[in-house]
């Protein structure tokens, strides 16, 4: 809690910068992220998503700027920070061979938590995968198995989880299961950050949206706060309110389509 009384960000960025050798993929990135909500950074692909996530988990070191990740400094603190957060990328990270239950297992041993069974019993129930937690996951729909990487992810109880693009490949329906799943984690206190690209995903998800584009957030706000940058249309008497992806593109234009290899270079390193 700061001097003033206000509440701490669960997650503050300022000046973040990565380059790889002459590819500038953050170029001075700002944002903060409340306690207990869904934030979510929408970019298209090569607009440096991940790597802001790999630099906020640890995992890959920036070249200017800071973050604080539940209080620590990813610098300077990177053990703490790690046991403060999860990480789910955008495939699924299950053993295939073993059950539900038993990777689940595996996770809570591999975490030296007490009663590792009782604590994967407790996540199958949690995520509605007490049916299928005896059976192999080779078993499971993709929806299915996203939740339960999503599930062991969580075994711990950590306090921030980062989701990147955690609906790639899925389905419809196993997207709106996944949905449901992030919309409960936050219900339950989690703080989310979530990468997507899909415009819809972003609109049923977020309480605040920052636009990666080219680097750098380029507008970050509620939905219906970047809503109010379009204005809305009459037809026939009847009020049309922009959607997102009228936002998005009225932001950012249609210059990711481009073939300067910027797409490459960031997927390369992610």
């Amino acid at each position: 809690m700061t001097v003033d009384g206000t509440v701490d960000p669960a997650i503050r960025v300022q000046g973040i910068m990565k380059s790889f050798k002459d590819l500038h993929v953050l170029r001075g990135v700002d944002f903060d992220v409340q306690a207990g909500s869904i934030f979510t950074l929408l970019g298209s692909n090569g607009s440096g998503k991940t790597t802001l996530v790999r630099i906020l988990s640890t995992l890959l070191e920036a070249d200017a700027g800071t973050a604080v990740v539940h209080g620590f400094d990813v610098a300077s603190a990177p053990n703490d920070v790690r046991q403060a957060i999860s990480l789910t990328g955008q495939f699924a990270a299950v053993d295939e061979v073993l059950s539900g239950r038993e990777n689940l297992v595996l996770v809570a041993k591999l975490r030296h938590l007490k009663n590792p069974r009782a604590i994967a019993d407790d996540m199958l129930d949690r995520f509605s995968l007490t049916e299928a937690g005896s059976r192999r996951v080779a078993t499971y729909s993709g929806g299915m198995r996203r939740r339960l990487d999503i599930a062991m992810s969580l075994i711990g109880n950590p306090p921030i989880i980062f989701l990147d693009e955690p609906t790639t490949g899925l389905d419809p329906q196993a997207r709106i299961e996944v949905w449901q799943t992030v919309k409960d984690l936050a219900q339950g206190g989690t703080t989310v950050l979530l990468t997507t690209q899909y415009l819809d995903e972003a609109e049923q998800l977020a309480d605040r949206i920052a636009i990666l584009h080219e680097g750098t957030i380029i507008q970050n706000g509620t939905l219906a706060e970047l809503r109010k940058l379009l204005p809305s249309a009459t037809i026939e008497y009847v009020e049309k309110q922009p959607s997102l992806e009228d936002v998005f593109l009225a932001l950012v234009g249609d210059t990711d389509k481009t073939d300067d290899g910027s797409v490459a270079a960031d997927k390369e390193h992610r």
